[in-house]
């Protein structure tokens, strides 16, 4: 089993992250975990945050001489903006007046979407600060690199995974069948979509919320490919792997929905336009099961909570970032009077880099469903269980084969 824990606030001094569940022998280092650190920085509409940080990981424990060891691996990703941030954050009662940064304020005026108020109720804090900075995308980070470590273990098994935004406010893809190939060659990091007419859409789209002091939400979609059949399973509720897919995405800050496959489109079809039939391969097969083939995949890949040898397919449905520079309407907590939302430094739109955060999650649940299945205290027993379950899948999908 594959978990891990992450602590730290948005303007403390860093993330830091645990991961345990990691076999011994896999090989990792930080450079493994930086390209997706950039990755989540990118994107048109990020704040004036991205521009600060370069988020690095340091790896402090778990790891000897470039492998993992089996024990739980820890690492920390450092706020660079700390320095302007240590008189506020301070974890001391009464920090030093000379400590760096300014003084600010306490949040009081809740902002409309966001965990400043329901939290601060939960939690009896005065100043909401102690809520927003937990609550911050920023934590976000620590799980893309926790992604990136699951993505090393995900392509010793052969398994690859890109993302790509469909949709941002209005401006959207119309396809809706955009192949992994055609994802894994976007090179826009600014939209990460596949259609540049669109992508100069929402350009426009993200230009005119940001002159209104509004915000954007979208849409977007993980693909992994090259999953093997029968990770998952049906046997009980917690054990099914769209079910984990959908609580791992939804823990994502401001995703408000999930869809496999079709997605809601499931409901405005007959069966007969949504099963994805089973027949004998002509030619290349389209997923993971050799002589099996499926002309479709709009069941993205999952079938009764087990992966079926197909890409498995995620989207996600972002809501507009909760920080509006015009500010809604809010009351302040400490006068009972009405008064506009706090503006704590925001993003205009972060569907791009919420795209990577997608990616992340969804490789964290498939590493710990492949550890899960093929087991293994040391990478070398995962590989021979992997390599004798293809072996066993091979002799009984060949099984009386004959022409399609």
């Amino acid at each position: 089993m594959l978990r891990f824990l992450t602590a730290g606030e948005s303007h403390g001094r860093a993330l830091v992250v645990i991961v345990e569940g990691l076999p011994a022998g896999l090989p990792l280092s930080a450079a493994d975990i930086a390209p997706d650190l950039r990755r989540r920085q990118a994107g048109y509409g990020r704040g004036r945050r991205m521009a600060i940080e370069s988020d690095t990981a340091e790896i402090l424990s778990g790891v000897r001489h470039g492998e993992t060891l089996g024990s739980p691996v820890s690492f920390t990703i450092a706020n660079r903006d700390w320095v302007n941030w240590q008189y506020t954050m301070s974890v001391e009662a009464n920090p030093p007046e000379d400590a760096g940064g300014a003084h600010r304020a306490p949040v009081t005026r809740p902002r409309p979407g966001h965990a400043d108020l329901s939290a601060g109720l939960k939690y009896d804090r005065e100043d909401l600060r102690d809520i927003l900075e937990r609550a911050s995308a920023r934590e976000t980070a620590a799980r893309v690199g926790v992604g990136a470590i699951a993505k090393v273990l995900l392509k010793r098994a052969g398994i690859d995974l890109a993302s790509h935004v469909i949709r941002i406010g209005s401006a959207a893809i119309t396809s809706t069948a955009v192949s992994f190939e055609q994802i894994q060659g976007i090179t826009d990091e600014d939209f990460r979509c596949v259609d540049p007419a669109v992508a100069s859409a929402m350009k426009d789209a993200v230009d005119r919320a940001r002159e209104g002091g509004d915000t954007l939400g979208g849409t977007f979609e993980v693909v992994a490919h090259n999953v093997p059949a029968g990770l998952g399973s049906h046997v009980q509720w917690d054990r099914k792997l769209d079910g984990l897919l959908a609580q791992a995405l939804m823990s994502i800050p401001a995703i408000k929905g999930v869809g496999i496959g079709l997605g809601p489109g499931v409901g405005e079809q007959p069966g007969s336009a949504v099963h994805d039939e089973i027949v004998r391969s002509s030619g290349r097969p389209s997923g993971t099961l050799g002589t099996i083939s499926r002309p479709s995949n709009r069941a993205g890949g999952l079938e009764g909570g087990v992966t079926n040898g197909e890409d498995v397919r995620v989207s996600a449905w972002m809501k507009p970032i909760s920080t509006l520079m015009k500010p809604l309407r809010s009351v302040d907590l400490t006068t009972g009077e009405s008064s506009p939302a706090t503006i704590e430094r925001s993003d205009v739109s972060a569907v791009p880099a919420a795209s990577i955060v997608g990616e992340a999650v969804v490789s964290i649940v498939l590493a710990s469903a492949l550890l899960d299945k093929f087991g293994g205290d040391t990478v070398g027993d995962m590989d021979a269980a992997i390599a004798h379950y293809r072996q066993r899948l091979e002799r009984r999908l060949n099984r009386g084969s004959g022409p399609a």
